[in-house]
């Protein structure tokens, strides 16, 4: 993957790609735009707009806007020549981001303003988890990952919007506008936070079984929730053994649960073989999102990380009580 991204940007830099016209020759971006911001998934991006509000002098772009997960994408030429260009990036910072580093060095904006929210968030950021039950990809000597689904937390949405707004007002004209707007926006979040907070402490179960991916941990221990599930929040199996149906079926059944948990882009065939290997093979499914599959359509409709989250919380609700 190295290799590519640097020969990418090697043809690019030699036939003169980088250049203020080859930026604006992207029908979504604003050519007016004093300062270009590139981001590189859904939250990020609503976060800054919600920053910027209406100051028509900054342009924010989204560079996984067509539901592709972060842990499966691979930067395009296009891609690298917004990166290369810009005047801020914010990204992660986690396993799935490795290729940022190239990038960056190759960069032709030597005074672009970079945002790694892993460094952000500091010790708030969690070890992949091996929960009982679940099936490992990883193999015995590999290094420890670290969960990337960040956003999945409110508490360290408000570290982040800090953060963001408190950079990009040294760059922007409008820089006291941008603290005001981030002001009133982590307020919204720690509402939201204190929401959550309610529902969990009057909730009748503290415990969900996920047949699929786990995005959720930042989420579930921040409000101190249990869960079982069948694969890590960053594995890419979509198969599980008949022995990880077996103990999720059996917990279902231990914590009498009326709900098995999916995510957005799920099929949904693990959670319905679950429920099928349970007691009373009544339990529903219900769907929490984790805000990878968001896609363009989905952006220019409106969508916003309050409304997922707040969802998500109505969801939870359901689930736990």
């Amino acid at each position: 993957m190295k290799k590519i991204i640097a020969v990418i940007l090697m043809l690019i830099l030699v036939f003169g790609l980088f250049s203020a016209c080859s930026a604006g020759s992207n029908d979504d971006m604003n050519e007016d735009a004093e300062i270009d911001i590139v981001t590189t998934v859904f939250p990020i991006y609503d976060w800054v707009k919600n920053i910027v509000g209406d100051d028509e002098s900054v342009d924010v772009e989204l560079l996984l806007d067509n539901g592709s997960d972060l842990h499966n994408y691979q930067p395009t030429a296009d891609d690298l020549i917004k990166v290369s260009n810009c005047d801020m990036f914010i990204y992660i910072g986690g396993e799935s981001d490795k290729w940022v580093d190239d990038a960056l060095k190759n960069a032709v904006n030597k005074n672009m303003i970079t945002v790694n929210l892993m460094e952000v968030i500091g010790s708030n950021a969690k070890e992949e988890e091996l929960k009982e039950g679940m099936q490992s990809e990883k193999e015995e000597g590999e290094e420890t990952e670290y969960d990337e689904h960040i956003w999945l937390s409110l508490k360290n949405a408000i570290l982040c919007v800090d953060e963001i707004s408190s950079r990009l007002a040294s760059i922007g004209r409008e820089g006291n506008s941008y603290l005001t707007n981030a002001d009133v926006y982590t307020k919204k979040l720690s509402a939201l936070d204190n929401e959550y907070e309610a529902a969990v402490k009057n909730a009748k179960v503290k415990t969900l079984v996920f047949g699929d991916r786990f995005p959720f941990r930042y989420l579930t221990e921040e409000y101190k929730l249990d869960y079982y599930a069948a694969f890590s929040g960053c594995s890419a199996e979509s198969e599980a053994s008949f022995e990880t149906v077996s103990f999720l079926a059996k917990k279902v059944d231990e914590f009498n649960l009326k709900y098995v948990m999916t995510i957005e882009s799920s099929d949904g065939k693990i959670a319905k073989t679950i429920i099928e290997n349970t007691a009373k093979k009544n339990a529903e499914i219900l769907v929490l999102d984790s805000m990878q599959s968001i896609v363009d359509e989905d952006v220019k409709n409106g969508a916003s990380y309050l409304t997922v989250m707040q969802n998500n919380l109505e969801v939870l609700k359901k689930a736990l009580n």
